[in-house]
């Protein structure tokens, strides 16, 4: 295997992220994200996500001229414009493998030229529930539990039920289905695949006959063709293109090794692959995420089960997956709505740090963006409570979303404890909201675990995994051995919070006996 560099992706709803890790060290030497403001949600509708897939082709181009430029020690712009970058730079020409992570749940429906036939239903969409709601029931509980570990819920196999019935014609074009992964893969390489990890997000993969369900795709009227070829997650996936080779300014042949979504990836970042290992994240929307060694399910389907990225055969490696869509985006809303004009992330911080804990009695529901899936599917939206005209101001509500958001984390971290995962230590990346010392402080109090932060991101972690992928590194152990701990938050006895979380329980219980 020639080349110095790994090169990872990481293809999010609000940006595209690209980093360069140096093979022997395993350092990330550059990282970059486009766009520098948050990517357009398309939102025509209450309830409805959608993204135009090329333009997380057009961030990734952008994303992958700054940080060949950074390596190169050359500006931005002197390597091209407009994205396009014509000739491969030294960097360019010594990137050895590519990974890619994405935001999991999108249905992307291309043509037989490869083209989108329609915008993105990205992850956030809640319009398919009702579709999800009508497998359940006709194929049956125990059924749906036992062989896709999950309800068909609001997942990308639900997405296209609702293409179907809604846009007929357009249903009819279809070629193939894909994850955004998929996607931004056969941009790269011109082939179009997935992964049994990628099929078990959409609610396709039957983890007792170990095959695509026949039985999802006969009750939808899916024809199984219009499924992509697998191929493993560690594994050549294709090689960069002609065509695109010269977009990004890279080295065409370069092999694809690594493909996963955006929550498996961040464990595998914090090298999280064995059963009993935690990851979280608190971007956009806040994850934990757990690896599991035996088959299990939640009853009701609050927390999902996927297909790790080591899952195979012969090992079973399935992630735990508790996701709650308002986290970070409330954190946004509240310095956009509420917080000083212009006020930065860390100011927000340092507010929250000079409110007692509990806000005197204010609380914030964080569930103001879409169906919640631990709230089984419902839309219950955002509640603020206790406010007094007299004390209350908005410094109290720039704590109350931080403490709003890690009772939710609580919350969904008591049913994962009901299926027997208990979580006493959680790794998590140095990023977004666990920047906030308020935040990862609450958090271990709450829920009594340690936390470790790591100098990762899913970008970089997508590029370790593409040395794997390709051979360059033995194993994971190998791959990881240079990740860096900045810090451990250790629990504290905190009544205050813990009355608070009391308190924010019996609020969430009264708005969803409304519902």
């Amino acid at each position: 295997m020639t080349g110095k560099y790994l090169l990872g992706y990481d293809v999010g709803s609000s940006s595209v992220k690209a980093s360069i890790v140096d093979i022997e060290t395993g350092k990330s030497i550059a990282s970059a994200f486009y766009p520098k403001n948050e990517a357009h949600i398309l939102s025509i509708k209450a309830g409805w996500a959608e993204q135009e897939p090329d333009m997380w082709w057009e961030s990734l181009k952008f994303a992958t001229k700054d940080v060949l430029a950074q390596v190169s020690g050359a500006a931005p712009s002197s390597i091209g414009s407009s994205g396009l970058m014509p000739d491969s730079t030294e960097a360019g020409r010594n990137i050895a493998a590519i990974g890619i992570s994405y935001q999991m749940h999108g249905l992307v429906c291309v043509d037989k030229n490869g083209f989108p036939l329609r915008p993105s239903i990205i992850w956030c969409d809640s319009r398919a529930i009702p579709y999800g709601e009508k497998a359940l029931e006709a194929l049956g509980e125990t059924f749906c539990l036992e062989h896709l570990l999950n309800s068909p819920g609001n997942f990308t196999a639900s997405k296209l039920a609702w293409v179907k019935e809604n846009e007929p014609a357009l249903y009819q074009r279809i070629h193939k289905i894909l994850l955004p992964g998929d996607y931004i893969a056969y941009k790269l390489t011109g082939e179009m695949c997935t992964t049994v990890s990628g099929l078990s997000e959409g609610m396709f993969w039957d983890f007792r006959k170990k095959a695509v369900s026949q039985e999802l795709l006969s009750y939808f009227g899916f024809d199984s063709s219009i499924l992509p070829e697998i191929k493993p997650t560690f594994a050549e996936q294709g090689r960069l293109s002609a065509a695109a080779a010269r977009e990004l300014g890279l080295k065409e042949g370069i092999p694809i090794t690594y493909r996963a979504g955006d929550q498996p990836n961040n464990a595998l970042s914090l090298n999280v692959f064995e059963p009993g290992e935690v990851a979280a994240t608190a971007g956009t929307s806040g994850v934990v995420y757990g690896v599991s060694g035996e088959v299990a399910y939640d009853p009701k389907s609050r927390v999902n089960t996927f297909a790790h990225v080591n899952h195979g055969q012969d090992k079973t490696r399935l992630g735990i997956l508790l996701c709650i869509n308002g986290t970070g985006i409330l954190n946004s809303w509240v310095r956009r709505n509420i917080a000083p004009e212009n006020v930065s992330y860390t100011r927000m911080n340092n507010i929250a740090s000079a409110v007692p804990p509990g806000c005197d009695g204010v609380g914030i529901l964080p569930f103001g963006n879409g169906a919640e899936r631990m709230l089984e599917n419902r839309e219950v939206g955002c509640r603020i409570y206790g406010v007094n005209f007299n004390l209350t101001d908005r410094n109290y509500l720039v704590r109350a979303a931080q403490e709003g958001i890690v009772f939710a984390f609580k919350y969904g971290m008591d049913i994962m404890s009901q299926m027997g995962m208990n979580v006493n230590h959680i790794h998590a990346g140095n990023a977004n909201l666990f920047l906030s010392p308020v935040f990862r402080q609450i958090l271990a109090n709450v829920t009594g675990a340690t936390i470790d932060l790591f100098d990762t991101d899913g970008s970089a972690g997508a590029a370790r995994g593409a040395g794997i992928g390709a051979g360059i590194y033995s194993g994971h152990n190998e791959a990881f051995a240079s990740l860096e701990k900045i810090s451990s938050i250790q629990p504290e006895k905190d009544s205050a919070i813990e009355d608070a979380y009391n308190l924010w329980k019996c609020e969430l219980g009264k708005t969803l006996a409304q519902k």
